[in-house]
């Protein structure tokens, strides 16, 4: 069962969905410019929780080629390095709302002749960019609120992919049952596999969809 803070905190989050869309990314904007006033708030880049949901979530991409990979979330870029690493011919795109944070992630991953670049963005209102073979989401979901935000996101994940792209989506469990489940229901998304670490401290889920664009 969560725990009181984390309640507290989920509530606050669905109480911001009751504003405009326009709204709600301009509030999360300003909440994430003030956690990411100090370098790296959650400890992505040292945490031992992180470093091994970054290596499980890669251990679950389809082996395939991926010219172009878009990360939703990017923070200050921890993982967004792992994927330029892990797939040195792609072109990776890391969009945030934050631009304090874009601004490390700039610094960890240069952008260079095309190949990385980053974009303050919101996801339930940037104009989806379609294209990209492979798609990240993790930790970004539940702080979209009600259901109507969560069946928006899924539709901009989903309008992110090409025909046949892969969607790669990381959620606390088992509040990921919930928030993928949204990904479930959009009927140009077909989920492929999932798995679920539940070693302490944080049990987490991997789930794997590919596009089905008609």
């Amino acid at each position: 069962m969560p725990s009181l803070p984390e309640l507290a905190h989920r509530t606050f989050f669905r109480t911001l969905s009751l504003l405009s869309p326009k709204g709600q990314g301009m509030i999360l904007r300003r909440y994430f410019d003030w956690w990411h006033r100090t370098p790296d708030p959650w400890k992505l880049s040292t945490d031992d929780y992180e470093q091994h949901k970054y290596r499980s979530t890669l251990k679950h991409v389809p082996p395939r080629p991926y010219r172009r990979i878009i990360e939703v979330g990017c923070a200050e870029g921890v993982f967004t390095h792992a994927l330029a690493a892990t797939y040195p011919e792609a072109e990776i795109t890391g969009m945030d709302v934050s631009g304090r944070a874009l601004a490390r992630a700039r610094a960890r991953v240069p952008e260079r002749n095309g190949r990385v670049r980053f974009v303050q963005a919101d996801l339930l209102t940037h104009p989806a960019e379609p294209g990209f073979d492979l798609a990240f989401c993790s930790e970004t979901l539940y702080y979209l609120g009600r259901h109507e935000r969560l069946q928006r996101a899924s539709a901009q994940l989903s309008g992110l992919l090409k025909p046949d792209g892969v969607l790669v989506a990381v959620h606390p469990w088992p509040e990921a049952d919930r928030l993928h489940g949204y990904l479930d229901a959009h009927g140009t998304l077909k989920r492929l596999g999932e798995e679920v670490y539940t070693a302490p401290p944080r049990p987490f889920a991997v789930t794997v969809y590919g596009a089905r664009h008609s």
